[in-house]
């Protein structure tokens, strides 16, 4: 594999086309993730957010166009071939989707644990820093029945982080949850894109959560953590991609989305 450029994208789509039988889901959708950065991917029901998940981690193949992950084509990789790709992916599924049989630690721990033969004191070291990192480091031995919404959420985001990914995808990460627990979730994400340098994919319809993560920064100030409003710097660094007939109708920061005269995007911000 080719040397990566650092500040190349870490995801490119080029002209990537995907039908179900005579169903158009991708016509030509193209898009790049450049590093420590944020896209947030908006549209209507069934207009192809999470099939864009899908694509980047291999689950499905597109019928034309290229996929490139940290600068490697991957679209027209095997399975096997495929693994060391997703290893630097970390996804985190709409309803957390933890193994209900094991508890926070062995959750967290999976990929360590099954994937690798990195010793368990070493696994457990690294399993309690990062539910250190989401605040929940007391529920190492929980049950996932045990949690709330929020909790497995933030699990469900600790468990993506523990292989040390480079870029982390979201699917309706705060669908489902109370406006208060979302925001802790919202927070999360701000802290990965800004603190770790995450690249970051999210899928959402929720346009809260969405303008909230493009307008806020994390900041540490003497030991605190704060989130404060995002810098116009910043704020450019996240930026939004709509998606309606299967095509994108709109790619920018949110200045741009929120200055569109489209009005389909009109209507959609409404």
């Amino acid at each position: 594999m080719a040397t990566h450029d650092p500040d190349a994208p870490v995801i490119r789509f080029v002209g990537v086309s995907l039908a179900f039988d005579d169903k158009v889901i991708l016509d030509r959708v193209s898009f790049e993730l450049l590093p420590g950065r944020a896209k947030v991917i908006l549209g209507g029901s069934g207009v192809g957010k999470s099939t864009v998940l899908r694509l980047v981690l291999g689950l499905l193949k597109p019928d034309s166009g290229e996929i490139h992950i940290n600068g490697e084509r991957v679209d027209q990789l095997s399975e096997e071939a495929l693994m060391p790709v997703r290893d630097r992916l970390g996804m985190v599924f709409q309803e957390g989707a933890l193994f209900d049989s094991l508890t926070v630690r062995e959750n967290v721990g999976y990929k360590l644990f099954e994937g690798t033969s990195m010793p368990i004191p070493e696994v457990d070291a690294r399993v309690m820093e990062v539910l250190g990192f989401v605040g929940l480091d007391e529920f190492v031995a929980r049950m996932p029945s045990e949690l709330s919404g929020g909790q497995r959420r933030r699990v469900a985001i600790a468990r993506a982080l523990t292989a040390k990914p480079q870029i982390l995808l979201y699917d309706e990460p705060t669908t489902g949850l109370d406006p208060i627990t979302a925001l802790t979730i919202d927070d999360e994400i701000i802290k990965l894109r800004d603190l770790e340098e995450v690249s970051t994919l999210i899928v959402t319809h929720q346009l809260r959560d969405a303008f909230y993560i493009a307008s806020h920064m994390a900041v540490r100030e003497q030991g605190a953590l704060r989130f404060v409003p995002a810098s116009p710097e910043k704020m450019a660094e996240t930026e939004f991609l709509m998606l309606k007939d299967s095509k994108v109708l709109f790619e920018g920061t949110l200045p741009e989305l929120r200055a569109s005269t489209d009005p389909y995007v009109k209507a959609f911000l409404e």
